[in-house]
């Protein structure tokens, strides 16, 4: 068990890691923004639908 022990810590060593890349941010395409837009303005009008309705209370 304790030769499990010491191969477990030896493969585990920091040593095997490899190097961490950081990944690069893509720019958005035109089809992403424009949906975006799209969902930015259904939400403004349901909460000012929402805000309607509570206000009628």
């Amino acid at each position: 068990m304790r030769n499990l022990s010491i191969l477990l810590l030896v493969l585990a060593s920091p040593a095997w890691a490899g190097s961490f890349d950081r990944p690069i941010p893509q720019a958005q395409s035109a089809t992403a923004e424009f949906w975006f837009a799209a969902g930015s303005i259904a939400l403004l009008v349901a909460l000012g639908a929402v805000h309607w309705l509570v206000s009628r209370r």
